[in-house]
């Protein structure tokens, strides 16, 4: 193995060793207590820190309309609060809804919760994400996803089937959680001026900045609950890592050469391929490794996985086998992985900015703030002490910012302002935002929503034309739900709502770095000269043709799990356009309609040929290349529209389908007789 990069405190250091040995270190302090099989559920319910507050809690939640509810990490505050609330009768009337950010927390603590009252899933306890409903008319407790108590505020702006809102996580700051702060104020604000039942409001965050909550919720009471965190050893890097993967796969077989095989190690990187790779280069590695290190289970973790695959990281690993979870900042906040000893952090995340004066939204792999790094830390110490390796220096950690960027001030808000018109909100300029985004971004949206044809501005006041409502319907970005809308114009609604489903799941292609012109070979009887919407259409097809045969994947190299999930994706937008009594036909194989479809959906993110060779995004004029990814990497096509853009180097354009100027003037007249230098209008 490469050197250790690691610089332990002095106290903490051994000579002659790369790590210290933990299990060497005060012997006993980091090792499981012998016999303790798992307790109870009633018992370790009373065990958690928050069981000896709840008198007083609940006494409090009884009187207060809206609370603010501190807890560290470890106290119980997720699975209990909706629990106590419920047992003591506070919200019976209605629904008590508790809201996660991510599907795999609102999928896990319904199950949890579900576990703790003894009921099936789906009863008493359920849950709904998108995409799928555990619920039933007998549910009382219901977690589920903001976006999905947003899309329900659409048909119900008072929310009046709920008595009691719990807003979880809210340290996350989502688009949709800042969004749901305003529509859940504005709906306790309306219901009490309506004389209606009271809607109770309670938001739960694990850090301590806290000030800006209870300031916005009208300056509501803070209340702080004793966390069970257990101490963490930080440990830095000597020098700065050039390259943080390979700082990452060396620290695993340190730590995997030293620890008992009991202590579980959960790594945080940035994304799908960077995960599915460092994966199987540990699985080679673990085969060739001495009996004496003991087996090792890989587990990959990441939102786009389907929710079976997910919860695999909660279930432990066989006896005599360490866990290994190699997971997006999805493992950050609220579940509870249990035997998690070792954090590894590469102090990266991959998130969208937003820049309102390109009017481009670029997906960027960046430093964590140091909110974050906490977070992540916070990982190991759940359930005894612990000890979180940083793949940074204490310098570099010193000069991170103090607090994420809430995502409504950095990303697209197109998709947040045309559900805030669907709500009923007739000033979105105004809306009540706990963290104002800048002004150029929602009047870039507007502008964005009016090209498509969503908005109209009428005597000075923008309004939800027939077109934007119907597009509301769909959780979807709006460009993606014009070009459905469109589909049965151009007789290929099968055929778009296939692309589409295909665009909303991460890649459903497999690239081993090692088989490179294996891939590259299978791949070339289903490759399209007309792009990779295409490319990936035949994919698809042939998937379904083969009824999603594992084998066929493997020999394909297609990830079947992702393509499993895309059917399902495209049942629920199915579903969607039978209600809004759309006409779904095939149009086979005449390809042209569809990209005339999607450039009437997509046409904001056009690109053209320049006369040197080089692409121009029409939106912004930004200089914008294809990536080596996409199958039109060695073509030059005249105009493309692309799904989105990529900072590395440069900015490069993925998932690119090749159009005709003609259809993008015919999308958007006005707007391309402006960009186009060679405009056909």
């Amino acid at each position: 193995m490469p050197h250790d990069p690691y610089h332990p405190p002095a106290k903490k250091f051994k000579p002659g060793s790369a790590f210290f040995r933990p299990d060497k270190h005060k012997p006993g302090m980091l090792l499981p207590k012998k016999g303790s099989g798992p307790a109870p559920i009633e018992v370790q319910r009373k065990r958690l820190p928050i069981y000896q507050a709840k008198p007083q809690l609940l006494n409090q939640l009884r009187q207060l309309p809206s609370a603010i509810l501190i807890g560290e990490t470890g106290s119980g505050k997720t699975t209990q609060i909706p629990q106590y609330l419920y047992e003591a009768g506070i919200g019976r009337q209605g629904v008590i809804a508790v809201t996660q950010p991510r599907r795999v927390a609102a999928i896990s603590l319904a199950g949890r919760v579900a576990e703790e009252k003894r009921t099936p899933l789906g009863k008493l306890v359920g849950y709904t994400v998108r995409f799928e409903d555990v619920t039933s008319s007998e549910t009382k407790l219901k977690f589920m996803t903001d976006g999905m108590l947003l899309r329900e505020a659409i048909g119900d702006p008072l929310m009046l089937r709920y008595t009691v809102v719990v807003l979880d996580e809210a340290h996350e700051r989502t688009m949709h959680t800042d969004v749901l702060f305003g529509v859940v104020k504005t709906a306790q604000r309306r219901r009490r001026e309506l004389n209606k039942v009271p809607l109770k409001v309670i938001v739960m965050s694990a850090t301590m900045d806290v000030d800006l909550f209870a300031e916005y919720f009208n300056k509501s009471p803070v209340l702080y609950l004793e966390g069970r965190q257990h101490p963490i050893q930080i440990y830095y890097t000597k020098q700065p890592q050039s390259d943080y993967l390979q700082a990452a796969l060396v620290t695993i077989f340190q730590i995997h050469q030293e620890a008992p095989a009991s202590h579980d190690i959960l790594v945080f990187m940035t994304g799908q391929e960077e995960i599915e790779a460092l994966a199987r280069t540990c699985r080679d590695i673990s085969k060739h490794l001495p009996d004496s290190c003991g087996p090792m289970v890989v587990i990959a973790l990441y939102a786009s996985l389907p929710p079976a695959q997910q919860l695999r990281v909660f279930q432990p690993a066989p006896k005599g086998c360490r866990k290994v979870i190699l997971s997006t900042n999805i493992a950050e906040t609220s579940v509870t992985i249990s035997g998690i000893k070792y954090v590894i952090d590469t102090g990266m995340v991959k998130s969208k900015r937003f820049n309102p004066d390109s009017g481009l939204e670029i997906l960027a792999v960046q430093r964590v703030s140091k909110a974050q790094a906490w977070q992540r830390a916070g990982r190991a110490g759940r359930e005894d002490s612990g000890l979180c390796y940083r793949l940074y220096t204490e310098d570099e950690f010193d000069k991170l910012i103090p607090m994420t960027v809430p995502e409504i001030q950095r990303c697209n808000l197109a998709s947040v302002i045309l559900h805030l018109m669907a709500l009923g909100i007739p000033d979105v300029m105004n809306f009540d935002f706990m963290s104002k985004p800048l002004p150029e971004a929602i009047h870039s949206a507007v502008v964005q929503l009016e090209l498509l044809g969503a908005l109209e501005k009428k005597e000075q006041q923008v309004i939800l034309t027939a077109l934007g409502k119907k597009m509301a319907n769909f959780p979807l970005e709006p460009r993606y739900a014009k070009a459905i809308l469109l589909s049965p114009d151009f007789s290929c609604s099968e055929e778009v709502l296939g692309i589409v489903s295909l665009l909303s799941v991460d890649t459903v292609l497999y690239n081993p770095p090692a088989r490179r012109d294996e891939v590259l070979a299978v791949r070339r009887k289903f490759t399209s000269s007309e792009g990779d919407h295409m490319t990936l259409l035949n994919i698809y097809r042939a998937f379904k043709k083969v009824s999603g045969n594992k084998e066929w994947c493997r020999e394909n190299f297609v990830n079947s799990r992702n393509m499993g999930l895309v059917k399902a994706v495209q049942a629920q937008l199915r579903e969607i356009c039978l209600k809004l009594n759309m006409k779904l036909e095939s149009c086979g194989s005449d390809t042209a309609s569809v990209r005339r479809c999607l450039a009437h959906g997509m046409f904001v993110n056009a690109a053209e040929l320049q006369p040197d060779g080089t692409y121009i995004a029409l939106d912004s004029h930004q200089s914008v290349a294809i990536h080596p990814s996409s199958v039109l990497f060695q073509a030059k096509p005249a105009y493309v529209v692309f799904n989105e853009l990529l900072h590395t180097s440069r900015c490069y354009m993925r998932d690119l389908c090749l159009v005709d100027a003609e259809w993008l003037v015919d999308a958007a007249p006005e707007y391309f007789s402006r960009k186009l230098r060679h405009s056909k209008s």
